[in-house]
């Protein structure tokens, strides 16, 4: 079973990587570890359908920074506004690579342990539905496939019947590497599938 302390353990030597890229918009994301019933599991939201951008796809909470705002700060604010979930620093236990999306943000994964959550209340402008995924649904080998677009390859993880792409995927895929088996695995270069370039 994956506890705090062995999640926390292994982000501690997680040498990350930025992106220094401050053309771009700036975004924080919460890879939130959660445990339903006992076992942990990933926080994942479906955006909801009338949103501008990316409508209906998978995410993990997060969003642009705030003015000022440091990564850890803007995902801890973002958790609590999409998914109605409170935590402080204290909860956070490290930060992921960067990610680079190709709709032009710096994404920075910072991954908080929430714990036993209660009943979630999803904001319904920005969320459909949040989900707590069984980490070992997560922790997959994942499917690397082609596309005409670009010479890099798209990854992908199964997902209830579909498919999580990258960013989030990419994202997740790094988190469960290392969280999970202790290992680095770099994800900056696995690409994003066409319609999640805009």
């Amino acid at each position: 079973m994956l506890t705090r302390d062995t999640v926390a353990a292994r982000l501690r030597d997680f040498p990350r990587r930025a992106a220094a890229r401050p053309e771009l918009r700036q975004a924080g994301v919460a890879v939130c570890v959660t445990c339903d019933g006992g076992v942990p599991a990933l926080l994942l939201t479906r955006r909801a359908p009338g949103l501008r951008a990316h409508a209906g796809q998978w995410a993990l909470p997060g969003g642009r920074l705030d003015d000022g705002e440091t990564p850890v700060q803007g995902a801890l604010r973002e958790l609590a506004e999409e998914v109605g979930l409170e935590r402080g620093p204290g909860d956070v236990l490290g930060v992921l690579d960067d990610y680079v999306t190709r709709s032009g943000y710096v994404m920075t994964p910072v991954v908080v342990w929430a714990g036993e959550t209660g009943p979630l209340g999803p904001a319904e402008a920005e969320v459909a539905a949040a989900y707590q995924v069984p980490l070992a649904d997560l922790d997959v080998d994942p499917v690397l496939v082609t596309i005409p677009e670009s010479d890099a390859p798209v990854v992908r993880l199964p997902l209830f019947g579909g498919w999580l792409h990258a960013p989030t995927a990419a994202v997740v895929l790094q988190f469960c590497r290392a969280a999970c088996r202790g290992e680095v695995e770099r994800v900056a270069h696995l690409e994003q599938p066409v319609f999640a370039w805009r």
